[in-house]
């Protein structure tokens, strides 16, 4: 597998979706928008960028919305910075965007990593926020807390503690053309597995230099902070609850984030919150099964009214 000399030919890729860049907070972004209306706005995971919401994106232009998804720091077509990537200064990348975009607040949606980000902002800039769905990542605080006393929930975000070693990580992810994410997306999916062209497109996009180091960063923060001031200070602000409308997407047979792990998350929401636990999918329930995904996500949308 080889990688194109110029990192937009394998990110800005075709679709009824415009692409560009937007600045915020002190980076530049890439984006892919379609569709008129309320702002919805799209966070990746790992190890993924933009393009894991394109079965989305058309689906909620077509119910009425401005969907954008966005390259989070670091990944895609977006700036790769020295630093920058400790959940905070993300958060503030998000609700930047949203700024960018001359709207006044969106509906946040986040998978994986974006879901925790998404959480994130939701407390940390609520009146930008207008509601929040996460898929497969429960609240700041009950990872935490799974992470440190749920022993079977550290042995399934293993990854996560062997991204703690400098630099060999980097180098596992990107030998033989990212082989690695490639293996990752078929381990964390359900029965139904992403195609071998969508595996593709993920190890091309792992492969532009920089992206590999940027996307562990955010997870050398998350540990490495467990025990340090700055660790501690997130953690008790991420007390304050979330005071928004909150959607809590997960697949039953997640393997990387327990059901159990994330099913507690909604003691930190003083809002209408719903859990929806989809059967028989894995870590990535927006592209195993996008038509029931996307069909709960945008109903909730059109809910006046979500309830408990």
């Amino acid at each position: 597998m080889t990688v194109p000399d110029s990192s937009a030919s394998v990110v800005r890729l075709d679709g009824p979706w415009t692409h560009r860049d937007v600045a915020a907070n002190g980076a530049r972004f890439h984006i892919a928008e379609l569709g008129d209306g309320p702002l919805v706005l799209l966070l990746h995971g790992f190890p993924q960028f933009w393009w894991a919401w394109r079965h989305q994106l058309p689906a909620l232009a077509d119910a009425g919305y401005r969907a954008v998804a966005m390259d989070l720091r670091g990944v895609g077509g977006s700036d790769r910075t020295p630093r920058g990537y400790d959940p905070a200064n993300l958060a503030l990348d998000i609700t930047g965007v949203i700024r960018s975009l001359g709207e006044p607040d969106a509906a946040l949606v986040g998978h994986d990593l974006g879901g925790y980000l998404a959480w994130t902002a939701a407390v940390m800039r609520p009146k930008l926020v207008r509601r929040l769905a996460v898929a497969s990542m429960p609240h700041p605080r009950r990872w935490r807390s799974a992470m440190l006393a749920d022993v079977k929930q550290s042995a399934a975000s293993s990854h996560v503690w062997g991204f703690q070693r400098p630099w060999l990580p980097e180098r596992h992810l990107v030998a033989d053309g990212a082989a690695a994410v490639g293996r990752l997306l078929r381990e964390w999916s359900g029965p139904r597995l992403p195609e071998d062209e969508a595996v593709e497109v993920y190890r091309r996009a792992m492969c532009i230099p920089s992206t590999a180091h940027c996307s562990i960063e955010p997870y050398r923060w998350m540990v490495r902070s467990l025990a340090r001031p700055d660790g501690f200070q997130f953690n008790r602000r991420m007390k304050r609850p979330v005071q928004i409308p909150t959607l809590h997407l997960h697949g039953s047979l997640d393997p990387v984030m327990r059901t159990r792990s994330a099913a507690g998350s909604g003691e930190y929401v003083e809002a209408p919150y719903r859990w929806r636990l989809f059967d028989g999918l894995g870590h990535f329930p927006h592209e195993e099964d996008p038509h029931a995904f996307t069909a709960e996500l945008i109903n909730w949308l059109k809910d006046p009214e979500p309830d408990r």
